[in-house]
């Protein structure tokens, strides 16, 4: 008798200390241009990122996460609606992601957890700039309708990057002379952070947008110092390796005023190295401030925590600079998803410290999240749900990602190969597993038409034209988004370009 109440008990004690978590939270943390020059991707043997490398130990990775868009505004809306591109109009940083009809009429991420009993809170840049969305939040730092923190701009801005005609005006970097608590980050990473200190009566949704390494690369200086100038390493290049690219993959790397030109003639190519790595290193200390205020609260072992990254950038690779391109290291992002124990559909909670090999897009986060939750299904999702491969990170799923740049530029990426159509009719064919740095265009070489064929096969063949009322007045320095084949070679584009003639 005694055995048989010690059993109950014991059965009983585990019961009650496994309790099922049938909604959980999710701390939702978005770094701003970051690239795979992090540890846990290990695009760079020189960056420094503890927080990103520790939390890769305690979370899934997933390797090879693509972007639908290497913008800004097309990356983070179409995750965030959960509708590629193609799909849905939105192609263009010079949109207005609000009024393109498709988009307009979905329920976002954070709007579908509101609508289904979930507190809903943001701080930080987690929709492009201005082009707030207050029906996804109960709140929102600054306000529902500036969503980003004044930032520190030193008085004598530009700092370090000579200016030339055209120049994007944030094209700077600088060790600046302040704490971290004077940066906008921080102010953003604070809010959150106090609202893990909180009593909540429902589950929370809590989103918190890192801005850099998004430029001007302005961060305390003890992150510059970490990078002594001298010790910089430069890109892998190949000499001539833009000789088999077409006309538009060239028109990609110059525009704008031609970045590698000025960098170039500036002498500045290891000064802008170390801002970008310098500001990487302070956006995974910001990530850190917020796991470890995670870590502290009552909430740790009920929470999901996703990190992910809206595209990658280039500095100098193909002699090009920032986003705007279709190349592996701009279109590979970040994405780290941890799952607690004992929530209803993964009772076990994600399958830690692994790496996920299989092709991922952004679009997948929302419908992970839906199923991780244990929410209605959301049935006008395109992306596909990864609770599997967290569960089993080694599992091998075949499958094709696209990425467009503006309406008619399209990356496919699927096992090895990566194939790029542009709208001139220029095409790119990499394998890879044996030139990851993209130097070897395999296009017009016999031998691989019938994966040039295949992989052409998935490019859509009814797109979604650019919606003309969502689109933006555009600055001098800005390039008229890509709306048709006709347009790309209609004079006045042809016209608006020559201002970048060098």
């Amino acid at each position: 008798m005694k055995n048989i109440t010690f059993l109950f008990l014991l059965v009983f004690f585990i019961s009650c200390t496994n309790k099922t978590i049938d909604h959980p939270n999710v701390l939702f943390i978005s770094i701003d241009d970051l690239n795979d020059w992090n540890e846990p991707l290990g695009g760079n043997n020189q960056v420094i990122t503890p927080y990103l490398s520790d939390f890769s130990n305690e979370s899934v990775n997933f390797t090879k996460n693509y972007c639908t868009s290497p913008g800004c505004n097309p990356s983070r809306s179409t995750m965030m609606t959960g509708l590629h591109t193609y799909t849905s109009g939105m192609y263009s940083n010079y949109q207005d992601w609000r009024k393109v009809p498709k988009m307009a009429e979905a329920t976002t991420l954070a709007e579908y957890f509101k609508n289904n009993g979930y507190y809903t809170a943001g701080a930080g840049k987690i929709y492009h700039y201005s082009q707030v969305h207050p029906d996804s939040w109960n709140n929102y730092y600054p306000s529902q309708v500036n969503n980003m923190p004044k930032d520190y701009i030193p008085e004598d801005a530009p700092v370090n990057m000579p200016p030339f005609k055209y120049m994007y005006n944030a094209f700077d970097w600088e060790g600046i002379s302040v704490g971290n608590e004077e940066t906008s980050d921080y102010k953003s990473v604070e809010y959150i952070s106090n609202m893990l200190k909180k009593d909540h009566d429902k589950p929370f949704f809590l989103a918190c947008g890192i801005y850099r390494p998004h430029l001007p690369w302005y961060v305390p200086k003890k992150y510059f110092d970490m990078y002594p100038l001298e010790d910089i390493s430069m890109p892998e290049l190949l000499e001539n390796d833009t000789s088999d690219l077409g006309d538009r993959a060239k028109e990609l790397i110059s525009r704008g005023g031609n970045y590698h030109k000025n960098v170039i003639e500036a002498g500045k190519w290891k000064e802008a190295i170390r801002g970008y790595l310098a500001s990487i290193t302070f956006a995974d200390a910001m990530v850190g401030k917020l796991l470890e205020n995670l870590k502290m609260s009552k909430y740790a072992d009920n929470t999901i925590i996703v990190i992910w990254s809206d595209h990658g950038w280039q500095l100098g690779e193909k002699m090009h600079w920032r986003k705007f391109a279709l190349w592996e290291n701009v279109i590979k992002t970040l994405l780290m998803i941890k799952a607690p124990e004992g929530i209803t559909v993964l009772p076990s909670g994600s399958n830690n410290g692994k790496n996920v090999e299989s092709l991922t897009s952004l679009l997948d986060i929302y419908p992970t999240l839906v199923e991780l939750c244990d929410l209605p299904k959301n049935n006008n999702l395109e992306g596909k749900s990864l609770v599997k491969l967290l569960k089993n990170p080694e599992r091998k799923i075949d499958r094709s990602i696209i990425t467009t740049y503006d309406f008619a530029d399209y990356s496919v990426r699927k096992g090895p190969w990566h194939y790029i159509n542009y709208v001139d009719g220029s095409e790119e064919l990499y394998n890879l597993e044996n030139d990851n740095e993209e130097w070897y265009n395999l296009i017009g070489q016999g031998s691989y038409e019938n994966i040039v064929d295949e992989l052409r096969s998935h490019i859509p063949t009814d797109p979604v034209k650019i919606p003309k009322k969502s689109l933006i007045p555009l600055l001098e320095h800005h390039i008229p988004p890509v709306t048709s084949k006709e347009f790309y070679f209609s004079e006045e584009r042809i016209n608006w370009l020559k201002r970048f003639n060098n």
